[in-house]
């Protein structure tokens, strides 16, 4: 009787054992193709560009009014550069006088929107692109419109990369003008100096209007003032000037009557024979 009742035993359990291996190969099934069909339909996130950010319009602004289509990542928005700013700031504070202090809001130059799904990404995109950004009447935002595009293969690693390379050029940028600057200061100082030291070797530190010392040749009319200024010039001058008028009226007068040329002595007296 034991004999039997065992065999009977075994007989139900071998059916049992069978069903649960057939169970847990169609569970090892199922999620193999779940793992397929989530392989093929694996979601890759898209990045939509903003090329115009009206003023006052923040990042929370973006996500909010594009959740509605699509689930939404990162945003990021390139923020105005310094000069504009500080300008910006000088406008505000004149407009108001100074008397307060003037309300001044950051605003930002671009943006980038990254979607959860590309597929979500490009239909925003053609979709919205150049229709107003504010749906309600009174929404600041109601008379600027969406400025978009997608960005094809473009991921948000290439974004963090070119963030970066724009601050490493920027500040090499800035490193270039102060090294100009200090070059030029360096050169100014060592001009102060060497225009110091030439008043120093002149003989007055003091003077701020040096003129440089040289010496310079005698003109023949300063030569010609030394010689009537000595004892007797004046009266050597004028004798050398009717000797030089005597001469050249005697040269005139020959050539005029035809006489033989003065001699060049005047103390010589002329002989003329008669005929």
């Amino acid at each position: 009787m034991a004999a039997g009742e065992s065999e009977k035993e075994e007989a139900e359990q071998e059916p049992l054992e069978g069903k649960d291996l057939k169970l847990k190969a169609e569970e090892e099934q199922e999620e193999s193709e779940e793992a397929a069909g989530s392989a093929k339909k694996r979601v890759v996130p898209g990045i939509v560009y903003l090329g115009h950010i009206p003023p006052r319009f923040r990042p929370l602004h973006v996500r909010n009014l594009l959740s509605a289509y699509g689930e939404v990542g990162r945003v990021f928005f390139q923020p105005e550069g310094g000069f504009v700013r500080r300008k910006k700031k000088a406008a505000a504070a004149s407009a108001t006088g100074g008397k307060k202090r003037s309300k001044y809001s950051k605003d930002y130059t671009e943006g980038w929107v990254e979607f959860r799904d590309k597929r979500v990404a490009k239909r925003v995109a053609a979709s919205l692109h150049n229709t107003p950004m504010g749906a309600r009447r009174r929404s600041p935002f109601r008379y600027d419109l969406w400025n978009l595009k997608y960005l094809h293969r473009f991921t948000w690693s290439h974004l963090s990369e070119h963030l970066a390379f724009e601050r490493q050029v920027r500040r090499q940028r800035l490193r270039a003008e102060v090294a100009q600057a200090k070059r030029e200061t360096d050169f100014y100082l060592r001009s102060v100096e060497r225009g110091k030291r030439f008043l120093a070797a002149d003989g007055d530190a003091t003077r701020p209007n040096g003129s440089w010392t040289f010496a310079q040749r005698p003109t023949e009319q300063e030569l010609r003032a030394r010689k009537a200024a000595r004892p007797g010039g004046r009266e050597r001058a004028r004798l050398a000037n009717a000797q030089d008028q005597a001469r050249s009226n005697r040269g005139l007068l020959a050539r005029i009557f035809g006489a033989p040329p003065p001699s060049e002595s005047m103390g010589d007296p002329v002989v003329v024979k008669d005929s």
